[in-house]
Formats: structure tokens, sequence, C-alpha cells
């Protein structure tokens, strides 16, 4: 695997061809309008969002996007039914790309991944 530095989001995504830019720019755009003062930041070489602490992730893949963050057993069991139909583990749900990105659902991951860091 080739070594990068990528120092922005855009330069992340800019990386993939457009439909996945695409989803991405629409996940990227679920957070801020949840959470618009989250700061963007690249963490492990991916997108990541910091809200008092670290936040929420994403990255892109030739089959998925993944939204991760090391979930907490709340967030998993607060989602266990819409999270059926994905891959899911302790910190990483991944969203086909051949499927619709469930903005929806992601909304409201967002918005409990808000309020479990404005708890801490």
């Amino acid at each position: 695997m080739a070594k990068t530095d990528y120092k922005t989001i855009e330069q992340y995504h800019s990386t993939f061809p457009s439909e996945q830019q695409d989803r991405m720019q629409s996940i990227r755009n679920v957070i801020h309008s949840i959470v618009p003062e989250a700061e963007e930041v690249i963490s492990y070489q991916i997108p990541c969002f910091k809200y008092k602490g670290y936040f929420i992730y994403y990255s892109a893949y030739t089959n998925h996007i993944s939204l991760s963050y090391p979930f907490s057993e709340a967030l998993l069991k607060t989602f266990d039914k819409e999270l059926k139909k994905y891959k899911v583990s302790k910190s990483a749900i991944q969203f086909p790309n051949k499927e619709a990105l469930p903005l929806d659902l992601i909304k409201r991951i967002v918005a409990f991944r808000k309020k479990e860091n404005e708890k801490t």
C-alpha cells in the first residue's frame, strides 16, 4: 500500500472516483448539519471530526464506506435492528457502495455520538 500524507479532507476525497466522493461528501454534510462546530482533521490518514474530543471518522473503500469510532455498547444497542443489514464491528459500520446511503440513520448515529461526547 502506498504511503499517504493527507492534510485535508479534500485531499482524501480527491483520490476516489466521483461517486464515492459524493457519498463521502453526503456524510460530511450530515456531520456538519448535526454538529456545525465540529473540527475537521485527518487522523490515521482518514477524515475525522472532533467535537469535545474525537467524535467520528469515515473512510472509503472499493465496496463500501465505513463510519467509524470505537462505538459504545449503548450506541450499538440503540441502533441494533437497523444495523443488522450491515457489516458492523465495535469500531466500524460498513455501508455498501451498491446501496443508497442511509442518511437518516447516519444522522441519528451522529446525533447520538454528539450526546455521548457532551457527557464526557
